[in-house]
C-alpha cells in the first residue's frame, strides 16, 4: 500500500472522527495514530529507543 493511500486512509479516519464525535475525538484519533506510527517505525528498526532521549550535541558515534 502506497504512503499516499495510508495518508488518505488516516485522513478519512480523522474526518469520520471529529465529525461524529467531535474535537476530542478528533484528538483522541490523531493522538493514537501519532503513537502507532511511531511504535510501527520502531518496529521496523528505522528508530531507536534511544533516539527519544539523546540531546542535539551528543555524538552518534561514541
Amino acid at each position: 500500500m502506497s504512503r499516499a493511500v495510508i495518508g488518505m486512509v488516516a485522513g478519512m479516519a480523522l474526518g469520520f472522527a471529529g465529525y461524529f464525535g467531535g474535537f476530542g475525538a478528533f484528538l483522541l484519533v490523531a493522538a493514537l495514530g501519532a503513537i502507532g506510527f511511531v511504535a510501527g517505525r520502531f518496529l521496523e528498526g528505522d528508530l531507536e529507543l534511544g533516539d527519544f532521549f539523546r540531546t542535539r550535541g551528543d555524538d552518534r558515534r561514541r
